[in-house]
């Protein structure tokens, strides 16, 4: 269920995926936030900056709040993310418990919490994730569609 408070964290994770500019990694931004509605753990794509193929905006910041809350299970935490998790950042958000996704744009490539596919849901597994997708969707497929179009002119 979309409400104010998503649109609120999508802001932060927004400003997650611009310091991905800086280091022409590709725009991705991801927040984590616990049930009391604090950021716990921030994160975007550092894989350029790292030479690190897991340095995903999702898993750093799954990372940085296990570190914060000293615990490996985020349980009652909503992972805040400008584009849909890729199967990699999915499989992190399940093994981390995480019981809410919101994200921003869909991809239709490589997403795997609902649009290529929905691992996240799949009911094999001993988890699941409840997904709120399309939240602030114009405003970060913009900063992505931005930054790919300034990849193709150079």
């Amino acid at each position: 269920m979309l409400s104010r408070v998503d649109d609120e964290w999508m802001g932060l994770a927004l400003e997650e995926a611009r310091l991905c500019l800086a280091s022409g990694d590709v725009p991705v931004g991801a927040v984590v936030v616990d049930d009391a509605g604090r950021a716990v753990g921030r994160g975007h794509n550092e894989r350029e900056a790292l030479a690190d193929p897991t340095a995903h905006a999702e898993v750093l910041a799954l990372r940085r709040a296990a570190s914060s809350l000293g615990t490996w299970r985020l349980d009652g935490c909503t992972l805040v993310v400008t584009l849909e998790p890729c199967l990699m950042c999915a499989g992190a958000l399940l093994l981390a418990r995480v019981p809410r996704l919101v994200l921003g744009a869909w991809d239709p490539k490589a997403g795997a919490t609902g649009s290529v596919r929905d691992v996240v849901r799949d009911r094999r597994l001993n988890h699941r994730v409840e997904v709120t997708g399309g939240v602030r969707e114009q405003e970060c497929g913009d900063l992505l569609r931005s930054f790919f179009a300034g990849h193709r002119e150079s």
